[in-house]
Parts: structure tokens; sequence; C-alpha cells
């Protein structure tokens, strides 16, 4: 079986599975972020429901409207926090601890082989240590929060094959999006991808993260780096190679994730703002890839530098090491934990004509405020770059130009 079919298999009690086949399975973690928690759990409380069937499975993690930017904000909160207390969740991360899909992943709520559903799209970024994982909606998490079940259809499952390394100058970030541009939205839609072979082995978690987490973009019910296994399982419904080292720094362009090029393609066009940050890129190694190319040096004057950790252990490492101060005299702003400027909640929005690139996920028309404003996606490196020249940069010009200036 593939490995999303392994999963699947064993946590509905069964010794197989075959693909379109509905199966009743027992999730082995839930997670609510501030947006819906309220919303479910008052759902739950209106029904006449009590107890939760597990509560020691659930977790319930604020990082959407935080700092509250506004009344209505910071009274769904408090209500979510009453409710939690209610129904016994003891897993709750309040303001400030970061993003729920790098929260989860740190403090070891899911695992390999995992079985696991959240109230967010990019639920899917756990597939990067084995845990078959995906987004659900309110009605459902309240079904499955009562029951401790959930109904699953068997997906069919695509294989990604992966070969050597990724060269210098290039990240995790331009391999998913070079896969956007490859495989699209179409062929893998409600299927699983499953990345495999040597190159996928290279990667490190951060990478493997920032794939899974984006292989929602792609319409996967799954996207899973399985663990320990070394060689096609199958039955596939389609199969890609990749060859690593021939991938180069990429860029989405507006209005939609599939829209992408190679950054060479497109240089030279004037950014308004970078935002560095999200579930996507927002780890410590993203923010060492955009402190190497900054330190020492100011971001252009047109610029607007957003930096937002992915949680409050990144934040304090980042400290640490020094590269929150080489990001702040590069010209950046350096904001808590969470999501706001991804998804254009606050923190971060763009007025009617200005243009942004970031390394989150997604560049949807209007998503982070203006309908007239364009959003460009990009590895830290492309971004870090943008920032310092304030127009489309690709990362290994600047990479090669400060070789030059060490040698």
């Amino acid at each position: 079986m593939t490995w999303a079919e392994e999963v699947l298999a064993q946590k509905a009690g069964q010794s197989d599975v075959a693909v379109g086949e509905y199966v009743v399975a027992r999730p082995d973690a839930f997670m609510m972020h501030d947006i819906f928690a309220a919303d479910v759990l008052e759902l739950l409380e209106r029904t006449g429901i009590q107890t939760l069937d597990c509560p020691e499975r659930v977790s319930i993690i604020f990082d959407h409207m935080v700092p509250a930017p506004s009344e209505y904000a910071a009274a769904h909160q408090k209500k979510a926090r009453i409710l939690a207390k209610k129904y016994g969740i003891h897993h709750f991360y309040d303001v400030g601890r970061g993003i729920c899909h790098q929260v989860m992943v740190e403090e070891e709520r899911v695992g390999p082989g995992d079985l696991v559903v959240a109230t967010d799209s990019h639920t899917t970024t756990y597939g990067a240590v084995g845990a078959a994982s995906c987004g659900i909606g309110s009605t459902e998490m309240a079904y499955a929060l009562a029951t401790g079940t959930l109904w699953f259809k068997v997906p069919e499952t695509v294989l990604v094959w992966l070969e050597n390394r990724l060269p210098w100058g290039v990240s995790a970030k331009d391999l998913i999006l070079s896969l956007m541009k490859t495989i699209g939205s179409d062929v893998a839609q409600n299927r699983s991808l499953e990345f495999l072979g040597p190159g996928a082995v290279s990667l490190e978690l951060a990478s493997r993260m920032t794939i899974a987490n984006m292989g929602v973009e792609m319409g996967t019910k799954f996207a899973l780096f399985p663990p320990e296994r070394k060689t096609r399982a199958g039955p596939y419904v389609a199969e890609y190679a990749v060859d690593l080292a021939s991938v180069k720094p990429m860029v989405a362009l507006p209005h939609h994730v599939e829209n992408v090029a190679p950054v060479t393609e497109h240089e030279g066009i004037p950014i308004d703002q970078v935002f560095i940050g999200s579930c996507t890129n927002g780890r410590l190694s993203d923010l060492r890839e955009a402190a190497s190319i900054l330190r020492g040096r100011h971001i252009a004057s047109s610029v607007r530098l957003i930096v937002t950790p992915a949680s409050s252990r990144v934040y304090q490492e980042a400290l640490r090491e020094g590269l929150l101060e080489d990001l702040v005299q590069a010209g950046a702003i350096i904001e808590g934990p969470g999501c706001g400027p991804c998804f254009g909640g606050h923190m971060g929005l763009l007025a009617p004509g200005e243009k942004v690139i970031g390394t989150h996920n997604r560049n949807f028309q209007g998503r982070m405020g203006s309908l007239q404003a364009e959003i460009y996606l990009g590895s830290p490196l492309t971004a870090a770059s943008t920032a310092l020249t304030g127009v489309l940069t690709d990362p290994r010009t600047i990479m090669a130009s400060q070789r030059e200036g060490n040698s």
C-alpha cells in the first residue's frame, strides 16, 4: 500500500484499504486555531454535548488574529479560552506561542504514522514528519471531537521521486514552486502526494515542512514524506521524477500559485514590501538565509521588510544567534509569531497598486489587503535579495557578489 493507505487502514482498524473506499478512522490529533475554536466548541455546546471523546488529543493554538487587532477578535478569543477550560482541553497555546503548524511539530503533538485533522487548510504540513494530515471544516471538527472518529475517502496517490540535492542559492520553496508549475493542481486534486527518493532523504525537516505545507495549493488531500521508505510502494495514479540539481530560484506571479516562472525571467520588477515568515517559511533556517543576505547591509529605501518568526522558540533562538539584530540593523520590522500579514489579517496590509514578495503560500487577489495590490511568492533568499535591491532579484546574483567580496 501507499503510505496514505497504510495510515488510513491502521486508524480504521483494517488490514488494508482500497482507493475510493470510505473508512471511519480515529485521528491521533485534532487542532483548532483562534478563528474557528470558539465556533466549533459553541456548536458542541448548543448541541448539548458536554464532553469530548478524547480531549487529550486536542490542541488549540492562537495564531491568526494575534495580538487581537479588534474588539471582536478579543471577544472571540476570550470565548474560546472559556470553552477550552469547560471541555478540558489542556493543550492550549495562547497568544505569542507561535503559528499552529510550527507549534504542533515543536511540541511533538504529531508524529510519523499519525492521522491528523485541523481547521486549517495547511494542515498538510505534518506530512513532513510522515503524518497523514488534512484540513476539515468546523462542522466536521465538532463531529470528530464529539465522537473521536471521522470518515475519509481513501485517495489515489501521486508519486514524486526526488534525485540529487538542491544547488547553491536554491531552497525547498523553489522546489515546491517548480512542482506547482510542472504538476499544477489538476493532477493532484483530492489525491495524496508521496515524496520519495534520495533527494527526499536529503531534505531537512524544515524543507520538508515547506514542501508539505504548500501541497494543499496543488489540491492534495495529503502531502507525505513516508518515514523509512526508500523504494516505491504503489500503485500510483501518476509518477513524476525531479532532479533537484536542476531546480532554479522561482517566483509565483500574481494572482495564482500556479503562475510560476524562474526569477531570472522577471528580475527588475519594483517591490514595495517584503514579507519573510508564515507557516511556510518562518523557521530558523529561513531567518538564517535572510540574514546571510542582509547582514551588514541595508534594505532599499523604497522597501518595507516585515519578518515574523514562526514561533516563540524560533524567535528566541534567532535572538541568541544574533539573526534578529542583523535583520533589524538592515531595516526589518520584527513582528511577534503569528499569521497576520500572510492572510491579510493585520500587521502588514497592502494599498492599491502596491507589490509585495513574500515567503508565504498564497498570492490570491486581495489576500493581503487591496484587490489592486500584487503578491509575488519566493524563497527567503529571493525575498531578502529583493529587499536589498528594491526590485525582484535572483539571490544568486547577491550571493555571488558576496563571495567575490570575501575572496
